[in-house]
């Protein structure tokens, strides 16, 4: 079983996943502060029909979460490809509601930043209000799991030592496309993986660095058996399992709820592994017509499509009246 936050006909529902169809559930218009795991687990249906899923837009699993927390360097490949040293603690972060977008919506390349880059991530959603949280009982707060693209704006994220404003741009974040419960889905070892589809011009460029910072998980075979699921032209670019995080999930959610209090809706973005377009050689960075692919085993595939922002003209001045000349007496 999965759910969806979804718009149809101008309203936001939450709907539970039925092969191609959503089925509306009564009373639910998203996923968030207002679906903690008992509301979501007793929903019942509407007595609306269900909606194919080619006729609604998903919006971000949780379209308006009250905090997005995120980790970085949380895998051992993704922190020996920046040459940094081994976290004794986790790495954190935020993002804003702002930035994130639905599975069906583009990634859009905004003109201040020539180097933006992709990272696959699993996300943890709260479903249970808690502070201080044991890590023994840390993952009755789990609502569910979905997939995340923490896109990231290169030239900015270095600018200083804080990550934020390459982090927490604008409509930058794709999360989705769906929620899938603790019960329905065996996280041990699951794969993670990144997919580049690129415009034939550009494929050469990601052909010649595909075995260049993937780490140590891809050179030892973890997820390699699994390209021959790639469609042709496209290119493998990270591709890992979630055991090899350095911090697991209650671990995670131990620390954060130290210092705040988790609320049903909260994201926990998990960090990604090695293989992130900026530490590759040559570098890989997403341009127009590219399509990017996150999967999880179990969880998901996120993929949406890459264009160019276009900045629009501003508007030419308006001509001021002619002002008629004075009449001398």
């Amino acid at each position: 079983m999965a759910y969806a936050s979804y718009e149809y006909e101008g309203r936001g529902r939450v709907g539970r996943v039925s092969g191609d169809r959503l089925v509306p559930l009564a009373g639910l218009t998203e996923l968030g502060r207002d679906t903690p795991t008992e509301v979501l687990a007793s929903a019942a249906n509407s007595a609306e029909p269900s909606v194919a899923l080619a006729d609604v837009r998903l919006l971000p699993v949780v379209p308006n979460p009250d905090k997005i927390l995120c980790v970085g360097l949380n895998y051992h490949s993704h922190v020996g490809e920046t040459g940094r040293e081994l976290p004794t603690y986790p790495v954190l972060f935020a993002k804003f509601a702002s930035s994130l977008i639905g599975a069906s919506d583009d990634i859009v390349l905004p003109p201040e930043s020539t180097q933006v880059d992709y990272e696959a991530e699993l996300a943890v959603v709260i479903g249970r209000t808690g502070r201080r949280i044991p890590r023994a009982s840390a993952l009755e707060h789990v609502l569910g799991y979905t997939v995340a693209n923490d896109v990231t704006m290169r030239d900015y994220q270095y600018k200083t030592h804080q990550w934020i404003q390459g982090k927490a741009w604008d409509r930058s974040t794709p999360l989705g496309p769906y929620l899938v419960p603790p019960g329905e889905v065996d996280l041990t070892g699951a794969g993670i993986r990144t997919v580049l589809r690129s415009p034939e011009t550009r494929s050469s460029q990601a052909r010649q660095g595909s075995d260049v910072a993937r780490g140590s998980e891809v050179s030892r075979g973890s997820d390699v058996a699994r390209g021959s699921e790639v469609s042709q032209g496209s290119e493998v670019l990270q591709s890992s399992d979630l055991s090899k995080l350095i911090f697991d999930i209650p671990k995670l959610i131990a620390t954060v709820s130290e210092f705040c209090t988790l609320l049903p809706g909260d994201v926990i973005l998990t960090g990604t592994p090695g293989g992130v377009g900026y530490r590759r050689s040559p570098q890989v960075f997403l341009a127009e017509g590219d399509q990017i692919t996150v999967e999880i085993d179990g969880v998901g595939r996120l993929t949406n499509r890459v264009r160019a922002e276009h900045p629009v003209a501003p508007l030419a001045p308006v001509p001021s009246a002619a002002v008629p000349a004075t009449v001398q007496s």
